[in-house]
């Protein structure tokens, strides 16, 4: 199973990563003025992330693909890394299905 990791950022504000068993971050948080707000980013994932309705897929400008997970009301949760290929994004999006519901938390801040 992944894991959801807070961490704070240079300038004080706070977001997360949820990370795949293997390590690897699958989706990045926006960034939030408190660590509560982060908290509920991740409670958010948790909810959403099994509903495919809530994955925008994307391509950059330079070709590649990525996506966007996003609430309910449309607000963006977090993104993805970008990836080489349309199936690569898809496992990827599999990956946060699969992760996003169950996934512990470890705090560094």
């Amino acid at each position: 199973m992944g894991k959801y990791v807070i961490k704070k950022s240079k300038d004080n504000q706070f977001y997360f990563n949820l990370k795949a068993a293997n390590g690897e971050i699958i989706l990045t948080s926006e960034m939030y003025t408190s660590k509560d707000g982060a908290e509920n980013g991740i409670d958010s994932v948790k909810k959403n992330s099994p509903l495919d309705s809530r994955y925008e897929r994307k391509e950059s400008k330079s070709g590649q693909n990525y996506f966007i997970l996003k609430a309910a009301n449309g607000q963006i949760i977090g993104t993805s890394e970008m990836y080489t290929s349309k199936p690569g994004m898809e496992n990827g999006i599999k990956s946060v299905k699969s992760n996003g519901p169950g996934s512990s938390v470890e705090d560094l801040t």
